[in-house]
């Protein structure tokens, strides 16, 4: 019979954290371009917007280096103890081969990762963010 598995739901939080970042990253950029097409003030707020490029820009600095996520390394590990095995590679490369099974190369991944953080860079200067004042 199995039981709960402290290391699985650590690995399963893991597992959340990392889509929520993923989703962050990627709607974020959605969010920022149709909400200055429709003029929401707050998708220009400073801190957002500085969380989102930060964040694609730890993507990108990991993938021109060559280094798998921390996050990914952690999920992995946590499985490991758990006793449910980890997996090799990145975490959007497995994830996505799991469920599109699909296969690309590393450097495809890390054009795209490039492509996409370029693009949120030029949203800075297609909409760039404004300080609040008071």
């Amino acid at each position: 019979m199995d039981g709960w598995n402290l290391y699985q739901t650590l690995a399963d939080m893991v597992l959340i954290t990392h889509v929520m970042l993923v989703a962050f990253v990627v709607l974020g950029l959605v969010v920022i371009i149709l909400g200055n097409l429709r003029h929401w003030a707050w998708v220009n707020n400073l801190w957002f917007r500085l969380a989102h490029v930060s964040t694609i820009g730890v993507v990108v600095a990991e993938a021109w280096l060559g280094v798998v996520c921390p996050l990914t390394l952690l999920e992995s590990w946590l499985r490991q103890q758990a006793g449910t095995g980890g997996y090799q590679g990145g975490f959007i490369e497995h994830w996505l081969q799991s469920v599109l099974y699909y296969s690309a190369p590393e450097w495809m991944f890390v054009t795209l990762y490039t492509l996409f953080g370029l693009l949120v860079v030029a949203t800075f200067w297609w909409f760039p963010p404004r300080f609040k004042r008071h």
